[in-house]
């Protein structure tokens, strides 16, 4: 048996070592960071991009692909995701992107990451190769973790979210990041179906009609909003405690999981995701960052407004939310979400996109598309899939375009990947080329060939 069993693992390294090289040759290169370039080669070796260039002669043996008249992109990055913790979000026992407790910074999305979620090889079709996955977006996806639970306290700290790749054989397979941002829910006076984000304090009335102000209406509200700012910064101020105490070695000094996953935060190692909704709240969030002196990224903001410039002058990125996306309220204009991204980048302020929703990873492409259609420059809306969230997550060194040294996540299409009618023809991802497949096209393959 031992011997059968070094026999299989002999014949698995070898079978993993012959599809570690690849070569796509005579493909058009789109590196995002430079200049297009025409009819070159890739060398994919041990998982990297070794070489790039129009004379390159392959080893013996090396898989080659043609790819003449197609073009070769770094694979895409949302950074908005629920990803492998839901899976449907009226299934509560197939969601796992929220957890009871107000602060929870301890856990870690990645470890619940499920690697055979059906959502991954319906997104890996159209070119996305990593994505940021929160342990609750929200509002956005299945688990609505940024809601109210049990007694009717609000979460705000919910968690560390990872960002991974959207093939593996286990979590561990998929990291890239397992601590990528600290996920605040910043406290609002007014929810927005579950987006975390405070608009224009509303008059009484209005509050009273969305049954926020039974119990003496707009002063009450805000009331509760200072009253939950205070409890975030008495949990911040508690944490930078226990880092002295720690570094201090203080007699009788007990680890506390919480305040242990907040160092990070607090070097400024880790930057926290904020999710906020309207100008007001945003410049709250700043506020309350430079008071703790942390780094935030702003998540899914309704609005920029003022604070565009205050976001441009602090040098804080925003993770735009989805584009293809309904009006806010009856009085928005028609297209706020279409044009914030050109709005975003007219004010200078460095931007991603995220989908917030599981259903619609697979449309990042074409929500770009559509920002570009209302005045985003078209190479602004490529990076912002690919080498500008790359940049805000801190692993622009590693994934985010087409360069010599650089993880090998990249798509081979036969056109745009910004446009709906261009098909991705092979995918790696960490220099493994991952097969186009998932229920959808087994369904179509199974009806299509019906006799």
């Amino acid at each position: 048996m031992k011997r059968f069993g070094i026999l299989i693992g002999c014949a698995m390294a070898a079978f993993a070592a012959s599809g570690d090289t690849v070569l796509i040759h005579n493909a058009d290169v789109y590196p995002v960071t430079g200049a297009p370039m025409k009819g070159v080669s890739v060398l994919i070796q041990d998982g990297k991009i070794s070489d790039i260039g129009a004379k390159i002669v392959p080893a013996k043996g090396v898989r080659v692909v043609e790819g003449k008249g197609l073009r070769v992109y770094p694979g895409m990055l949302d950074s908005g995701t629920e990803l492998g913790l839901s899976e449907i979000g009226a299934v509560r026992e197939s969601v796992d992107s929220g957890e009871l407790g107000e602060f929870m910074p301890q856990l870690r999305a990645l470890v619940a990451v499920n690697p055979e979620s059906e959502h991954f090889p319906v997104v890996r079709v159209n070119g996305i190769t990593s994505v940021m996955t929160f342990p609750s977006s929200g509002g956005g996806g299945g688990g609505g973790g940024g809601g109210r639970f049990g007694g009717g306290e609000r979460q705000m700290i919910s968690g560390q979210a990872a960002l991974i790749h959207t093939d593996g054989w286990t979590w561990e397979d998929m990291e890239i990041n397992r601590s990528a941002a600290m996920h605040l829910i910043f406290p609002s006076i007014v929810g927005r179906g579950g987006r975390g984000g405070g608009g224009p304090a509303p008059d009484s009335s209005v509050l009273e009609l969305l049954g926020v102000a039974g119990a003496g209406g707009y002063t009450a509200a805000r009331r509760t909003y200072e009253q939950q700012i205070a409890k975030l910064n008495d949990f911040f101020d508690d944490a930078r405690k226990y880092q002295k105490a720690r570094a201090a070695n203080a007699p009788g000094f007990l680890r506390d999981l919480k305040f242990e996953a907040m160092i990070p935060v607090l070097e400024r190692k880790v930057p926290v995701a904020v999710s906020v909704g309207r100008t007001s709240a945003i410049h709250d969030a700043i506020a309350f960052s430079e008071k703790q002196n942390i780094k935030i990224v702003i998540l899914q903001p309704r609005e920029l407004g003022k604070a565009a410039a205050e976001l441009k002058a602090k040098n804080i990125p925003v993770v735009l939310g989805r584009v293809l996306a309904l009006p806010e309220t009856e009085d928005s204009a028609y297209d706020e979400s279409f044009t914030l991204p050109a709005e975003a980048y007219k004010a200078g302020v460095k931007f991603a996109f995220g989908t917030f929703n599981n259903e619609f990873v697979r449309n990042l492409p074409y929500q770009a598309a559509t920002a570009v259609a209302f005045g985003l420059p078209y190479d602004e809306a490529l990076k912002a899939v690919t080498i500008t969230p790359a940049e805000i997550w801190g692993v622009s060194d590693k994934v985010g375009s087409v360069e010599k040294g650089k993880v090998a996540d990249l798509m081979v299409t036969d056109g745009d990947p910004l446009d709906i009618q261009t098909h991705v023809k092979h995918l790696y991802i960490n220099g493994k080329e991952v097969a186009l497949t998932n229920k959808q096209t087994r369904l179509n393959d199974k009806y299509m060939s019906r006799q």
